[in-house]
């Protein structure tokens, strides 16, 4: 712990008050640089104009999960009937109890962190922040005014959906991931903009829900980020599931109906395709919330994307010495995913306590979409690797190879990217990457991002027993084959 404070900060004369550290944003990496800071005895403010816990907590990652639950429990009364014998019958879902379930929730979470920023004295002002210098900010509050930072000032305020020409959101026929679960009750169709994680997650929870949904996607697979493989087996799943996907197509004009939109849609045969939904759901991406942030008064800019990128990654300190950036406003590799933040908020706490920090390995950061079926993956995919020009081996293995994959019966696999740095090109080397796809994976990937992160070699996993009869089994045998001890050889 740092312990090197002024003892008199708190004022420097006339109405500016001074602190160690000014958190701007309440979100993932804002909050978690906040509790991070103050634990370690560094006086910290942190402005938010909305809600404290962000995008992640109140539109995002908390609600969309709690919905995909109950998505998976209606999934589970038809795979009772269908399936199990079990002759069980779904009434109806009742919208506004589900509803209320969601946001007690989300309530819970909110008043939890509020609770933690409240007793490590995080000072949470609120109100819109600007940087009026390299190291002050005005708050725009009832409680706001001048603030100047001794440390430093960590920006993390975060994005907002990427919106699309002509697609202007009204809450209910045209909505964004901000807003769709928010929108009035269960639509009886939907059109999807958007095969990335939030447009996947968000067909998978509607088609659940009963509604018929389509799912375009402009590059030649969902998740373009992933594997080849995680991408095909997901399609797999979700038209198994009655889902209409079509990559390679891109929207060319919409009409908004009383009730709902009719789209065009041109395919990769140049066909235009005319789709008529109750709702249309644009997840082409985010982008980063910088407007009225006054950069420039602190001598910043962004590139042309609208991200801060760091001068400095390993600290993710900007041009501007003791300016830091979390979250979303930062570019690839960051990956725009909440527990990435967490990780930055850490390490720009701790930076600007003056105690050695680990930059964030963005290698081993587990990515994971938590669709019917789910998928999960670390590390780089095949084709990264080969890109690399590393030589590798691979090995798949079916989730069905297992008893209990059989028992979920949802197909999925496990995919296994080593270095062959031996002879005869044998996987002796360090794993580069593992990819999931099936049931629960998310919760099977904490295993694979250590095997990575610590540069296993496929025999350091064999031989450690995975329970019996598990999901995870696919993955220790898939170790063993690449290891030359598998009982199964894919």
């Amino acid at each position: 712990m740092n312990t090197d404070l002024d003892p008199d900060a708190g004022s420097l004369g006339g109405n500016t008050e001074v602190t160690d550290v000014i958190v701007i944003g309440g979100g993932t990496g804002g909050y978690s640089t906040a509790l991070r800071a103050a634990g370690l005895g560094l006086r910290v403010v942190l402005a938010e104009r909305d809600l404290i816990g962000g995008t992640c907590l109140h539109r995002g990652c908390i609600p969309s999960k709690a919905m995909l639950h109950a998505a998976e429990l209606v999934d589970g009364i038809a795979e009772a009937r269908e399936r199990w014998g079990v002759k069980a019958t779904l009434d109806t879902v009742d919208w506004d109890a589900l509803t209320a379930t969601r946001d007690g929730i989300v309530s819970r979470n909110h008043q939890g962190v509020a609770g933690h920023l409240a007793r490590a004295q995080v000072r949470v002002v609120r109100g819109s922040a600007r940087l009026t210098g390299a190291r002050s900010v005005f708050i725009d509050g009832p409680e706001g005014g001048e603030f100047t930072a001794r440390r430093g000032i960590v920006l993390a305020t975060g994005s907002r959906p990427r919106l699309l020409p002509g697609l202007t959101p009204d809450g209910r026929r045209i909505v964004t991931s901000d807003d769709a679960l928010f929108a009035p009750g269960l639509p009886e169709s939907v059109l999807v903009l958007g095969g990335g994680a939030i447009g996947v997650e968000y067909a998978s929870f509607h088609r659940s829900m009963g509604a018929g949904v389509t799912l375009v996607e402009a590059a030649d697979r969902l998740l373009p980020l992933e594997d080849e493989d995680v991408g095909r087996h997901l399609v797999r799943g979700l038209k198994k599931r009655g889902i209409t996907v079509r990559t390679s197509s891109t929207l060319v004009g919409t009409e908004l109906l009383e009730n709902g939109v009719r789209a065009t849609v041109r395919t990769p045969k140049g066909e235009e395709l005319v789709i008529e939904a109750e709702r249309l759901l644009v997840a082409v991406g985010r982008v980063p919330v910088t407007d009225g942030l006054g950069l420039a008064a602190a001598g910043l800019s962004t590139d042309e994307r609208g991200f801060l990128a760091p001068a400095d990654w390993t600290r993710l300190e900007t041009a501007v010495p003791g300016i830091h950036v979390v979250g979303d406003l930062l570019p690839p590799p960051s990956l725009g995913l909440a527990h990435a933040s967490f990780a930055e908020g850490l390490l720009v706490a701790e930076t600007l306590a003056g105690i050695p920090s680990p930059p964030v390995d963005y290698a081993t950061v587990p990515r994971v979409t938590y669709s019917s079926p789910q998928t999960a993956s670390v590390g780089l995919s095949e084709a990264e690797a080969r890109a690399r020009g590393r030589e590798i081996k691979v090995n798949t293995m079916p989730l069905t190879a297992t008893a209990k994959g059989m028992v979920h019966g949802q197909g999925g696999m496990v995919k296994v990217v080593a270095a062959a740095d031996g002879a005869g090109g044998e996987a002796t080397g360090a794993v580069l990457g593992v990819h999931l796809v099936g049931p629960h994976v998310s919760e099977m990937i904490a295993e694979s991002q250590l095997i990575v992160a610590w540069d296993a070699e496929p025999s350091d996993v064999a031989r450690h027993v995975h329970a019996h009869p598990t999901l995870s089994e696919a993955v220790g045998e898939a170790f063993l084959t690449l290891a030359g001890r598998g009982l199964h050889q894919h």
